[in-house]
């Protein structure tokens, strides 16, 4: 029997906030509950080439802390330089900082994105 995998769940201080940077990256608000079984609001975006699902949840009663670099997600693009260009265009920092000299001449061109709450978002380029 196949097994297939749904969605990543990450805990988020201002479900709006993290609604609003994620769809900035190119994801699709595809439901919201703003009151689950357990009391909590729940967003779960997609992106048009994925079947994964990130499920945003917020609880008030739950404080967002995490170590540094416990999780990240990551997104593959077709053009790095002009994806990235685009966030910074929206706002977003993209790092490691000089990424558009970095990119020169590198086979395997990735940056990384942070989200309102700390989570990194990796950003690689798919050829």
């Amino acid at each position: 029997m196949p097994i297939k995998f749904l969605h990543t769940r990450i805990r988020v201080s201002d479900i709006d906030a993290s609604i609003a940077f994620y769809e900035k990256l190119g994801f699709k608000l595809a439901r919201r509950n703003d009151k689950s079984p357990a009391g909590n609001r729940l967003a779960f975006l997609e992106l048009d080439a994925s079947e994964h699902f990130l499920e945003l949840c917020y609880s008030p009663d739950f404080k967002v802390e995490f170590p540094e670099d416990l999780m990240h997600t990551c997104v593959g693009v077709e053009d790095i330089v002009e994806y990235c260009g685009g966030l910074e265009g929206e706002g977003i920092e993209i790092w490691p900082g000089g990424w558009r000299d970095k990119f020169a001449g590198d086979d395997m061109k990735m940056a990384f994105v942070t989200d309102p709450d700390g989570y990194e978002v990796e950003i690689l380029e798919r050829q």
